[in-house]
């Protein structure tokens, strides 16, 4: 079992942006996934164990970044030109899968922070 802590959510303006941060007690695919209000849960983006492959959903393509920094254990989440249909709380989770066409959650999920994008 993989524990992982997010971090760096908050209240944006839109077009702003904020970094998430996914620490982890070990080095695995990692994905971003969100859930707003009412809505079901969806794949924002995911990056394999090396770094090579990632995902992004075609909502945040062109708007987010996803990198890792293996030798501290986390996934960082750049968000870029925010919106407010990107409020939601963003989770991190292991991922399996992990290509460009999609990645699949394992099973190991962090507690979850709020990302709200409002003027």
């Amino acid at each position: 079992q993989v524990q992982l802590v997010e971090s760096g959510g908050g209240l944006v303006q839109p077009g702003g942006s904020l970094r998430l941060s996914c620490a982890a007690s070990g080095i695995t695919g990692i994905g971003w996934f969100r859930q707003a209000p009412g809505k079901e849960r969806e794949g924002v983006s995911c990056i394999s164990s090396s770094g090579i492959n990632k995902y992004y959903a075609v909502s945040v393509k062109g708007r987010f970044t996803i990198s890792r920094d293996n030798a501290k254990n986390t996934v960082y989440l750049q968000m870029n030109s925010l919106k407010p249909e990107d409020t939601a709380v963003y989770y991190c989770a292991t991922a399996v899968g992990i290509s460009a066409a999609g990645c699949y959650a394992k099973g190991d999920w962090g507690q979850g922070t709020q990302v709200t994008v409002s003027s």
